[in-house]
């Protein structure tokens, strides 16, 4: 008789055979939920093992279970190993965990750099800045330092996969906006171009550094958090009914957690709100408007998310699934060496942008600065920058303006002297806002009415690797281009519309001029690639964080304020022309401003 086949036999075996990452490690960031739990999932489906790490330990230990029952399954011999508590912006919890992977003689073949928040969902004016800083924290320096330790436990052929956003990706001449996500788009900008500075720094270790931005993912944060919060914060800016900014900021704290939920817990949770928050008013008319602005913010949110699906080709947002298979795909060997510093895909949304970027500012008269004042804080890095600050303060007081110089701690004490002995100056802290703000308020009373505040970072310090600097370097770093420019912004912000921050209708036609001379590119014939990544991270932080502000002062306050971003120098190494900046400051504080929509400028290239 002839042998009966095993069906079920045969398809093990089959499946075993394309276990394709099989005696493979993936380290997975934030893999507990959402789209870390997927690509850990698909991972493991394909053989490897993996290494799970979050801040809570129960949605790990119940992501771990079902791991390891797809290995059982496969019998592919993998294993899970959770690290918990584990937040990626905590030097400490990240070393150590590299550290005992180490000591345990593990070697990871992938990083995937997954872990992320939305951040504060907000205009920029009214983000705090502790959590500005800490969305930098977790985004940039999460990826940044992860990525350093686990050159530890890596070897040649290794693979680190950064998640980013399309929002933040450029395509020629335009840079895009995301209203209410500034720190969240300034980490993102700045994570595309780390990975792609890691693949010029990390070559020599044989190790491919990729970054994807997957678009649009179906997912609990951008369904329950982002949208919503962004529709609410419409409902701040413009006011409710009868409530006024704060009223509707007090209330969306209530009302948000309530969406998507059953229909008497709604109604339910709207009394409670208007209980707590009645202070004197009616209870019955109050619970009517919040059960109004619930409904109108659920009805903005679901707009945003059918104007954004109307941007993809199949109207699609993205399964958690999906972005997994695509994680996977770049750490197959082959594709991986072809995509080596690249952003993958550059997005697959068509979100149709005005330029954003120029190169020259259109000309225009030289504008008369009597009786006004400009306001430069400085965080040099060497002569050429204070030799710059000299060039702009002369040009504001030959024209008739007031300049009044706050000079960062961090700058080196010969340039501070050099640039004391020519301006009025104070040396400050210009890294703490309550500083900055008595600083601002100090000028405005002995010298005038502030036309504009001009703020200068210096350049890149001449670094090897950024793969090489110590944790409190590359602190120093994103506080000195990233941070501090936040910080003397919204401070700014706050200076040129008191109390804007609580009650953003006072935005409405308010004037004002923020400047941020960000790092220049290097300078010289035998320029490197790797230098020229170097300064790109920072600078990719700047560029969407600018469009993104201005976009909330033009669009969403109705205001005349305008902020720009000067990046000097050239990719050819020429040397930078400090008149342009001049020129930049003069179309800057013009009507002509207004009706801009070019607000960076690499004021010595051409296009």
């Amino acid at each position: 008789m002839p042998t009966r086949i095993n069906p079920n036999k045969y398809a093990k075996v089959l499946y075993f055979f394309n276990l394709k990452f099989q005696g493979k490690t993936a380290l997975v960031t934030g893999s507990g939920t959402g789209i870390g739990k997927a690509i850990a999932k698909k991972f493991v489906e394909n053989g490897a093992g993996v290494i799970i790490l979050g801040r809570r330990r129960e949605p790990l230990e119940e992501t771990s279970k079902m791991l390891e029952e797809i290995i059982a399954q496969n019998n592919s011999g993998a294993t899970v190993e959770i690290f918990s508590g584990v937040d990626v912006s905590d030097e400490t919890a990240m070393t150590g965990m590299f550290d005992s992977l180490k000591n345990d003689n593990v070697n990871v073949d992938y990083i995937i750099n997954n872990a992320g928040v939305s951040g504060p969902v907000t205009c920029f004016a009214n983000a705090p800045l502790d959590e500005f800083k800490s969305t930098i924290g977790i985004h940039l320096t999460g990826t940044f330092w992860g990525s350093v330790q686990a050159l530890k436990v890596m070897k040649e052929g290794g693979k680190i996969i950064t998640i980013s956003t399309f929002f933040t990706e450029e395509r020629p001449l335009e840079q895009r906006p995301y209203r209410f996500r500034s720190p969240y788009t300034a980490s993102q900008g700045a994570k595309n171009r780390l990975a792609e500075a890691m693949s010029w720094e990390l070559t020599d270790k044989g190790i491919i550094s990729i970054a994807t931005n997957p678009g649009p993912v179906h997912s609990d944060r951008i369904y329950k958090t982002v949208y919503p919060k962004a529709a609410s914060e419409f409902m701040r800016v413009s006011g409710f009914e009868d409530l006024v900014p704060t009223e509707v900021n007090e209330a969306s704290k209530e009302l948000l957690p309530l969406l998507g939920e059953d229909e008497n817990i709604i109604t339910e949770g709207i009394a409670k709100a208007a209980v707590k928050l009645a202070n004197g008013k009616d209870v019955a008319k109050l619970t009517e408007t919040f059960t109004n602005l619930l409904n109108k913010i659920q009805t903005i949110a679901e707009k945003v998310q059918n104007n954004t699906s109307h941007m993809i080709a199949n109207q699609e947002f993205l399964e958690q699934v999906q972005v997994a298979e695509s994680v996977l795909n770049l750490c197959d060997d082959k594709i991986a060496k072809i995509l080596n510093g690249k952003v993958i895909p550059g997005d697959r949304v068509f979100y149709p942008v005005k330029p954003h970027i120029g190169t020259s500012t259109p000309g225009v008269h030289q504008p008369d600065f009597t009786g006004k004042a400009v306001v430069f804080t400085i965080d040099a890095t060497d002569k050429t920058d204070a030799e710059r600050v000299e060039f702009l303060a002369q040009h504001i007081e030959k024209n008739g303006g007031k300049v009044a110089c706050f000079i960062s701690q961090s700058t080196p004490t010969d340039l501070q002297e050099y640039i004391s002995g020519k301006f009025h100056s104070h040396v400050v802290d210009i890294k703490n806002p309550e500083e900055v703000q008595k600083w601002l308020n100090t000028a405005k009373t002995h010298i005038g009415e502030i036309l504009g505040v001009i703020h200068i970072t210096g350049k890149l310090p001449e670094i090897s690797k950024l793969t090489e600097l110590s944790r409190a370097e590359w602190d120093e770093l994103t506080e000195k281009f990233i941070s501090t420019p936040a910080t003397v912004a919204q401070r700014a912000l706050e200076q040129f519309v008191p109390g804007g921050s609580d009650d953003p209708r006072l935005y409405k036609d308010a004037k004002g001029a923020i400047m941020i001379i960000g790092p220049d590119l290097p300078i010289g014939r035998k320029v490197t690639g790797t230098q020229r990544a170097q300064v790109e991270v920072f600078r990719g932080a700047l560029r969407p964080f600018t469009t993104t502000v201005n976009q909330e002062l033009s669009d969403v306050l109705k205001s005349k304020i305008r902020m720009f971003t000067i990046f000097s120098g050239t990719v050819s190494g020429a040397e930078p022309d400090n008149q342009k900046i001049a020129d930049a400051f003069n179309f800057l504080v013009s009507d002509n401003s207004n009706s801009s929509s070019e607000v960076t400028f690499c004021v010595d290239e051409s296009r």
